[in-house]
């Protein structure tokens, strides 16, 4: 797989690799999400302070991590494409 942009590609090239990078970004948020989910149960059945504030870096660093590849995901889209 290539690491270009699309903008970059051929016509051609960026239409086939647009759907397998949507895959590939819905793919990542969903396992994101899952990691999410534990982390925010992990919080919140935590027995003291210290695993709450571990549980929660985790929730923010994945929360960091998914505004990341939001962020990657519109600068991979093509020009004039919401």
């Amino acid at each position: 797989m290539s690491l270009s942009s699309p903008v970059q590609e051929s016509g051609a090239e960026a239409s086939q690799a647009e759907p397998a990078l949507r895959m590939l970004f819905h793919q990542l948020n969903n396992q994101l999400g899952i990691v999410l989910a534990h982390a925010e149960l992990l919080e919140a059945k935590a027995p003291d302070a210290a695993y709450r504030a571990r549980s929660a870096q985790v929730i923010r660093s994945v929360l960091d991590a998914m505004g990341t590849a939001k962020e990657i995901r519109r600068r991979s889209e093509p020009q004039g494409t919401v």
